[in-house]
């Protein structure tokens, strides 16, 4: 596929009284482009949320990564360190499930000012947390198509909601899922997966979900000692396809 030259830059997008830092990237060229809202893992918009942000941007989408942990830590980004595992989850969970809604609606509100982006939906694609997020947005009326990698505990957490599980709001997704998994993640257990795919089922929402024998937690990111590159590609692919068809 043909790669287009593209611009990027950091953006604000304003949600009330906070100012959510973002990267976003775009074609060079003249046009109108469908859009994907890119969301990070725990680590922050880090150079491999910048570098799939790019990518989308190249393959021919308007792509926008903002930042999740604005509210708890302007300007956070970090590696894959234990200690940065461990700072990372501190602030996932302090996140709250109306003000993820509230950011990505806002970031929905940026891009349709955009004129180089269509107005006529978007797609999503999180990773680690933000496969989570995605899958917990995906209710909002215009996100089109998601895309959620190993986002953990969508069987049975919600960002500050106790005893609520983000999977319960199954029935009210907009558009198609997809989600992907590898089959020895041991943060998310196949029994969950299990719990999702059932939910989807039931939910008659348009759905696939993708489980990667022998791939762990994260990898898709080429950053990360648990990258699979033959599943990351795989799903890179089926991504595309999603977007594409939908968007």
């Amino acid at each position: 596929m043909t790669q287009l030259n593209i611009t990027t830059e950091t953006v604000v997008i304003e949600n009330g009284g906070l100012n959510i830092d973002s990267y976003l990237a775009m074609p060079k060229e003249e046009g109108v482009f469908p859009a994907v809202i890119v969301v990070q893992e725990i680590f922050g918009v880090n150079d491999h949320i910048r570098d799939v942000t790019r990518r989308f941007a190249e393959a021919g989408w308007v792509a926008v990564a903002p930042a999740i942990y604005q509210r708890l830590n302007p300007g956070f980004e970090t590696g894959y360190t234990a200690e940065a595992i461990e700072i990372g989850r501190k602030y996932k969970n302090q996140t709250k499930a109306d003000e993820l809604l509230s950011d990505i609606r806002a970031t929905i509100d940026y891009l349709y000012t955009l004129p180089q982006v269509k107005k006529t939906g978007v797609g999503t694609i999180g990773f680690c947390f933000g496969g989570h997020v995605v899958y917990l947005v995906s209710v909002l009326p215009e996100i089109k198509a998601t895309a959620s990698f190993y986002g953990a505990g969508i069987a049975n957490w919600k960002p500050g909601e106790e005893g609520k599980a983000t999977v319960d709001s199954t029935a009210d997704i907009n558009g198609k899922l997809y989600a992907f998994f590898g089959t020895e993640d041991k943060s998310i257990p196949q029994e969950q997966v299990d719990t999702i795919e059932k939910a989807l089922q039931d939910n008659e929402i348009p759905h696939q979900v993708f489980r990667y024998q022998g791939a762990d937690h994260g990898f898709f990111c080429d950053k990360r000692g648990s990258y699979n590159g033959e599943a990351a590609e795989d799903a890179w692919q089926k991504v595309l396809e999603l977007f594409k068809a939908e968007l």
